[in-house]
Formats: C-alpha cells, sequence, structure tokens
C-alpha cells in the first residue's frame, strides 16, 4: 500500500467555483445585468473545467470521457425524472427528442410550465460537449498553444457577423461553444504551464482589451438585447469573460495562488469544501429551489406573527429561503453525485 499523502485540492480554484454557483444563485434570484460583469461564473466554471480535463487526459482519453460521463449523467438522471414527471403531470407529452433527456447533447425538451426549472441545462450540454472534444482540442492546443488560444475567440466573431449557424439544438450548442471556448482553452493553458510563461504587461494589455472590447460591445448593443445583460450578447460575453478570467488564470500561475490559509477557517473551508463537492446539485435544484420558495412564502402570509415581523415580500428574504431550501436538496440528493464518482453515499462530503 502506498504511504503517499493524498493529493491537496487547490483552495484557490475551489473558492472561485463555489463563487461562481453563489453568483448564479444571486442572479437567478435578482435577475441583476450587471451581476456577469461582476463575476462572469460560467467563463470561471469552463476555465476550471479546462484545467482539470487537461490534467485528467494524462491518462487514456476513454478512460477519462467515461469517467466524466459517469460522474455528470446520473446526478441529471436523477434530476430529470422528478422534472419529466412533474411537466407530464403538466400536461407534456414528449417526442423522440426525449433522448435528450438522456444523454443531453441537446436541450432537452420540456414545455412552458418546466422551463425555469430545464432552461439551465445549456451549461450542462456545453460541458458534456467539451469534454467529448477535448482529447481533439488539447492536441490542436499543444502543436500552437498561444496562436490556438487567441483563435478561440474566432468562432463567435464569425458566427456574429458571418453566419449565425443552424436554426435548431446543433446551433443553439455551437453558439454557446464558442461563447467559451477560449475560457475552456485558458484552462489547458494554466495546466500546461503556458501562462506562467507569458509576460505580464502582455497579459495585463490583453485582458484589459478584451474586458473593453466586451464592455463596449455590450452597452453599444443593448437596445438589439434589450439590456447590457452578458447572458443575451453572446460576443460580450466571450470577450468579457476572456478578459476577466484570463487575470484570474494568470494570477493563479504567476503568483501561485493557493488560498491555503482558508484551512484556518473551519466553518468558510468547510462551506468551500461542501459547495465543490456537491457542485452540479446546487446547479440542477437550485431554479427549483427559487421557485419552491414562492408557494411557501405565500403560506407564511397566513401566520400573523410571519406577516408582522418577516420581510415576506422582500427579494432577499425569499434569497435566503432559496438556500434553506437548496441546503435541503444538498441533504436529500446530494448523495447521488457521491454514488456517480464509486464513493460511499453521505448526507455531507
Amino acid at each position: 500500500m502506498s504511504n503517499l499523502p493524498a493529493p491537496q485540492r487547490d483552495r484557490y480554484f475551489d473558492t472561485l467555483r463555489a463563487l461562481a454557483l453563489i453568483r448564479v444563485v444571486t442572479y437567478h434570484t435578482f435577475g441583476w445585468p450587471w451581476a456577469g460583469m461582476l463575476f462572469p461564473s460560467m467563463g470561471v466554471m469552463f476555465a476550471l473545467a479546462g484545467t482539470l480535463m487537461a490534467k485528467s487526459l494524462e491518462r487514456p482519453a476513454s478512460k477519462v470521457v467515461k469517467s466524466r460521463l459517469r460522474r455528470l449523467l446520473p446526478p441529471f438522471w436523477f434530476w430529470g425524472a422528478f422534472v419529466v414527471t412533474a411537466m407530464l403531470i403538466h400536461d407534456w407529452m414528449p417526442g423522440w427528442q426525449i433522448v435528450y433527456w438522456v444523454v443531453p447533447l441537446g436541450d432537452p425538451p420540456g414545455n412552458a410550465w418546466g422551463e425555469q426549472a430545464w432552461e439551465i441545462l445549456w451549461y450542462l450540454r456545453t460541458y458534456l460537449w467539451f469534454v467529448l472534444l477535448s482529447p481533439l482540442l488539447l492536441r490542436l492546443f499543444r502543436l500552437a498553444p498561444v496562436p490556438v488560444l487567441a483563435l478561440s475567440l474566432a468562432p463567435i466573431v464569425v458566427l456574429t457577423f458571418l453566419w449565425s449557424g443552424p436554426d435548431n439544438r446543433f446551433g443553439a450548442a455551437l453558439w454557446d461553444l464558442s461563447t467559451y471556448l477560449f475560457c475552456w482553452i485558458l484552462g489547458f493553458a494554466h495546466r500546461d504551464g503556458v501562462l506562467r510563461r507569458l509576460k505580464p504587461a502582455a497579459v495585463v494589455v490583453l485582458s484589459l482589451a478584451a474586458l473593453g472590447h466586451g464592455g463596449w460591445y455590450a452597452f453599444t448593443h443593448q437596445a438589439d438585447a434589450g439590456t447590457y445583460d452578458l447572458d443575451e450578447i453572446p460576443l460580450a460575453q466571450a470577450f468579457w469573460s476572456a478578459g476577466y478570467v484570463l487575470l484570474l488564470m494568470w494570477a493563479k500561475s504567476r503568483f501561485r495562488i493557493d488560498f491555503a490559509g482558508l484551512t484556518r477557517f473551519r466553518r468558510l473551508d468547510r462551506v468551500v469544501t461542501v459547495f465543490n463537492a456537491r457542485a452540479v446539485t446546487i446547479y440542477l435544484w437550485h431554479e427549483i429551489a427559487l421557485i419552491l420558495a414562492v408557494p411557501l412564502i405565500d403560506r407564511f402570509w397566513d401566520v400573523p406573527a410571519f406577516e408582522a415581523y418577516l420581510p415576506l415580500d422582500s427579494q432577499w428574504f425569499m434569497f435566503a429561503v432559496g438556500w434553506l431550501l437548496i441546503a435541503g436538496f444538498v441533504l436529500l440528493c446530494g448523495w447521488v453525485e457521491d454514488v456517480a464518482a464509486r464513493k460511499k453515499p453521505r448526507l455531507l462530503p
């Protein structure tokens, strides 16, 4: 038996992932259009996943892809069983497209009643495609790291100005892949040490240029989208995320940030641990938690003490109730992630 210590997790990346999930729940509660500029959660999450994928691909690609699918799909199936059943009860009649509820290579179908729950699945669909494409993408990246990284922004430019892609599930997937391709490959660059070798001045200038272009495009095209929300303007999202995440990943490589001191704050460290071990559960169930918070709070109005002393009409109160329900889902459903990872099921990691 090996006496080597278990590998330590990178608390910097773990903290970024936890912040990304918190920002996602916050945005879906309040709908603040500036939230994505404050912290582009999806770009961060794709970059972190790209780093882990590059590390994993030191093993045979087929085993890595199978492992990723095994860890992703069972929590998705478990969650999907509840959502699909609920939609069937509410007069949904699926066609052959229901196969996307088995393997979400395209957006799974659903009805308007369940839309708030299933519309978040674009992230899982995009992640799944990146996993399948990563063996090829990593090989291309290692042939010419910096040029490939720079050119990874080209697809979203092409889709925006030259060809909008097909108007179907493949087209939707193509837009999301193109939007976050740079962030995913940036994860490769971090893992391979490419970022550490870049000159600081060049990184800062390029990052600020990407942020400037993304912000400028968002504000100058808000008339078309009806908002400057990055989620509604893919080109702005791509460039803003590229500039923002490049700085985060480069700082990690350059200054070797590890947030190791987080372990001194046991409760905070524990929260970060739970967020990372239950990331898929939190992401999948958070919208259902927010949906359920509304009728639950409505019942609170029937209790005179609650009506008198609780801010029942405040979105912040709904935010708090939503997190309590998310915590409940983590306890009730999080064990599925353990089973998917071939670990002993636990209420909390």
